[in-house]
C-alpha cells in the first residue's frame, strides 16, 4: 500500500489543455473517488496514474517514488476496467493467474493467491468456467480477482459498474467498498455516477473542465459545497438553485422573502435548496405541479416556479401528498437550511447554519 501525491499535474493535445494543474493527496489506504460530468478528465486523470497516458507537466509520486516516467508495469499498480477485459478463451483460473505467470511467479504461490482471490470474491466454484458462462456481475469480480491476485500498492477503477443493470450495480458497489474494507488497499476510483461517489467514498475529487472544484468528504461535499456546481453535482435529485435578490438578511424570490444569512443587500444571488428541505405549505414560493414520482419510501414533486426564478424544482417528502399535475403549491426552505451563492461566479457566500 502507498499514499499517491499529484502535484501541479497537466495534459495537454497539442495547444489543447485538458488537465490544468492539479494537487491532489490520496493518503494510504484511503478509497478516493474522482467525480464529474463527462469530459471533465477523470478518466485521463487516471490513465495518467496508470502510466496509459503521458503527462505534459507536473509529477506524480506513488509511495516515495516518482512514477512520471516509469512503465504501467513498473509502477506496482492494478487496474480494473469498464468492459473488464478478460481473455475469452482462458478459463477464470487462468484469467487470474496470467499476470504472475508473465511475473514468472512460482506455480504454488500463483495457486495459493488465485484461491484466496477466489475465496474473498466467491468465485472458488467457478474457477474452471469460462468468461462467456458468467454472468456480469461475476465477469467483474474476475477481473476484481485479477487485480487483487497482484497485491499491488494501488487500485484504479475506470467505471467498472456502467455495464450493469441498476440493481447490481447497487451490489457490486458494496462488494467493491466491503472489498476495501478488507485489504485497505488504496484504491482510486472513477465514476460519473454521484451517487456511487456518495456511498462509496473516503474522499470524493470533484473536477469540471480539467480543474479540481472542490474535495472532501461525501458530507462535507453534500452539507457544503464550495459552489453552485458541485451543489448540484452532489446529491440526487440535485439541488434546487433558485434565481433571488438579496434584501438584507433576507432574499426576494419573485416577491416571496426568504429568510437567509449572507445575501447582500440589493445583489442578485442564487439560493440552493435540497429537495428534502423543501416543505409543502400554505405560505411560500407559489409553483405549478409538472410530475408526481412516488417512490414508495419517498415522493418527488416536480413543479414550475413563476418567471424568472429558475424554472422547475424538485421537493422531497416521505408524505403522500393529495397533489396533482397542474394544481398550484406552496413550497418553504425549512430554517437555516438555504445556501447562498453568488449569482455570476457561483461562489458560495454562505450555507446553513
Amino acid at each position: 500500500m502507498a499514499n499517491v501525491t499529484i502535484r501541479d499535474l497537466r495534459k495537454s493535445y497539442g495547444a489543447t489543455q485538458v488537465i490544468h494543474g492539479l494537487d491532489i493527496d490520496i493518503l494510504d489506504g484511503e478509497f478516493v473517488v474522482l467525480v464529474g460530468p463527462s469530459g471533465c478528465g477523470k478518466s485521463t486523470l487516471l490513465r495518467m496514474i496508470a502510466g496509459l497516458e503521458g503527462i505534459s507537466g507536473g509529477t506524480i509520486a506513488i509511495g516515495d517514488r516518482v512514477v512520471n516516467n516509469l512503465a504501467p508495469a513498473r509502477r506496482d499498480i492494478a487496474m480494473v476496467f469498464q468492459n473488464y477485459a478478460l481473455y475469452p478463451h482462458k478459463t477464470v483460473r487462468a484469467n487470474m493467474a496470467f499476470s504472475l505467470r508473465m511475473a514468472r511467479m512460482p506455480r504454488a504461490e500463483i495457486s495459493e493467491r488465485v484461491d484466496r482471490a477466489a475465496s474473498i470474491l466467491g468465485l472458488t466454484e467457478y474457477l474452471d468456467r469460462y468468461p462467456r458462462a458468467l454472468s456480469g456481475g461475476q465477469r467483474q469480480r474476475v477481473a476484481m480477482g485479477r487485480a487483487i491476485v497482484r497485491d499491488p500498492q494501488v487500485f484504479l477503477f475506470d467505471e467498472p459498474l456502467s455495464n450493469l443493470d441498476a440493481k447490481l450495480r447497487v451490489q457490486m458497489r458494496t462488494e467493491i467498498r466491503e472489498l476495501h474494507q478488507r485489504l485497505s488497499t488504496t484504491t482510486v476510483y472513477v465514476t460519473h455516477d454521484q451517487i456511487e461517489a456518495m456511498t462509496m467514498a473516503d474522499k470524493i475529487v470533484v473536477l469540471q473542465g480539467g480543474r479540481i472544484e472542490q474535495v472532501g468528504s461525501p458530507l462535507d461535499l453534500y452539507d457544503r459545497p464550495a459552489n453552485a456546481f458541485v451543489a448540484s453535482f452532489i446529491g440526487s435529485p440535485s439541488m434546487n438553485l433558485i434565481a433571488a435578490r438579496g434584501t438584507g438578511g433576507a432574499a426576494d424570490v419573485g416577491g416571496v422573502t426568504i429568510p437567509v444569512d449572507g445575501a447582500p443587500e440589493g445583489r442578485p444571488v442564487t439560493l440552493g435548496m435540497r429537495p428534502e428541505h423543501l416543505v409543502l405549505g400554505d405560505r411560500g414560493l407559489p409553483a405549478t405541479v409538472s410530475v408526481i414520482e412516488p417512490t414508495g419510501s419517498e415522493t418527488h414533486i416536480v413543479a414550475r416556479l413563476g418567471e424568472g426564478t429558475g424554472g422547475e424544482v424538485t421537493a422531497v417528502t416521505r408524505d403522500r401528498p393529495a397533489v396533482r399535475p397542474g394544481e398550484t403549491i406552496h413550497l418553504m426552505p425549512e430554517p437555516g437550511r438555504v445556501h447562498v451563492f453568488d449569482a455570476d461566479s457561483g461562489v458560495r457566500l454562505s450555507e446553513p447554519a
